[in-house]
């Protein structure tokens, strides 16, 4: 169902982008989020790992002229390492849960990239939406 939870997300968020002019965290980002959402702390993890991307870009653009392919390379760059980081630091800091990790090396960045171009709030709140009508709709589908 891998395959079809990311297509159908796919499709959902082009048509959601496309309809309330908000990009949902980016087209395949809702996707990846549905075939988590039955584990939370990955989906939170996630989140964080993309919020601290957002804030060293923002502390990095103090500093450096960041626009364009150099901003969008960056914010995948951060999102990468600090989602690396998050799973070797995190044995070692946290005795938590194995699954309190970030969803893959991509997705926070460009998780953090739609947070920095658009508002916080409303990328988000689209995020929240097209990955739980993904989620329900493949779960529908894999029913019939």
């Amino acid at each position: 169902m891998v395959f079809e939870t990311l297509l159908i997300g796919l499709l959902l968020a082009l048509l959601y982008t496309e309809l309330a002019e908000i990009s949902p965290g980016g087209l395949v980002v809702p996707g990846y989020m549905a075939l988590y959402l039955d584990h939370p702390l990955r989906v939170l993890a996630t989140l964080f790992v993309a919020i601290m991307a957002l804030l060293a870009y923002r502390g990095l653009s103090r500093f450096l002229i960041l626009f364009g392919r150099r901003r969008f390379v960056l914010m995948i760059l951060l999102g990468a390492v600090l989602a690396q980081a998050w799973f070797f630091l995190l044995p070692h800091v946290f005795l938590g849960s194995p699954e309190l990790r970030a969803i893959g090396w991509v997705i926070p960045g460009l998780l953090a990239g739609s947070l920095e171009r658009q508002r916080p709030l409303p990328t988000l709140a689209s995020l929240a939406t097209v990955s739980i009508l993904t989620y329900f709709l493949v779960r529908f589908v894999s029913w019939l």
